[in-house]
């Protein structure tokens, strides 16, 4: 998993509530494992026309919004299936960092897991920020994890807080896997030890 400390960029505005996993990465890009090529499935169906060509009036076609790397969305982010694809294809389009009043449980869980930081702010804040972000197409915004901190477009400093042990998982870039990994040699000498004590169990 990669690390995450902080991104500073261009904000990407998703005004509306209850976006699911289907919307984020509909079916058709559900054929792979791979998380390489996810990101051209990201909001495919709002994003592309029937023969495939742009909708030009969906934000990630707006080529103010091209390169953005934090999407500030609406209540209930992430809702519907389980589909870990939703997250990979967020990263493989460039954005770490996802800033909404609440998300979907299993796909905030999945974001933790694969390094796609999300920032969980008040309705009444992140409405200013889509304001600001719709008014100001390519305005930066920055989120900043050392600090708990969202630096929205106006300048505006907002702190958030987080579960500390998934804060420091998520800054030094491991999963439930490397954590179990880095207790290795604990896990060999308990098995020994255990295997003396009950050799029933070898």
């Amino acid at each position: 998993m990669q690390a995450f400390d902080q991104v500073s960029g261009i904000a990407l505005p998703m005004d509306r509530e209850n976006v699911d996993t289907d919307a984020i990465v509909p079916q058709r890009w559900l054929v792979t494992v791979e998380r390489d090529g996810l990101g051209t499935g990201l909001f495919g169906s709002w994003r592309y026309d029937e023969q495939g060509g742009d909708k030009p009036d969906f934000v990630l076609n707006q080529p103010a919004y091209r390169g953005a790397n934090i999407l500030v969305a609406g209540a209930n982010y992430g809702c519907g299936s389980s589909r870990e694809h939703a997250v990979w294809a967020h990263l493989d389009y460039g954005i770490r960092a996802v800033i909404a009043p609440s998300y979907g449980p299993i796909f905030y869980e999945n974001c933790l897991k694969n390094g796609l930081l999300p920032v969980v702010l008040p309705d009444s804040t992140v409405a200013a920020m889509l304001r600001q972000i719709q008014a100001t197409p390519g305005v930066h915004c920055r989120v900043d994890l050392l600090r708990r901190e969202v630096t929205g477009p106006d300048a505006a400093v907002h702190g958030f807080t987080m579960d500390e042990g998934r804060r420091r998982a998520l800054l030094d870039g491991t999963d439930e896997i490397a954590l179990t990994l880095k207790m290795e040699q604990h896990i060999a000498a308990f098995a020994r030890h255990d295997g003396l004590e009950r050799p029933w169990t070898l």
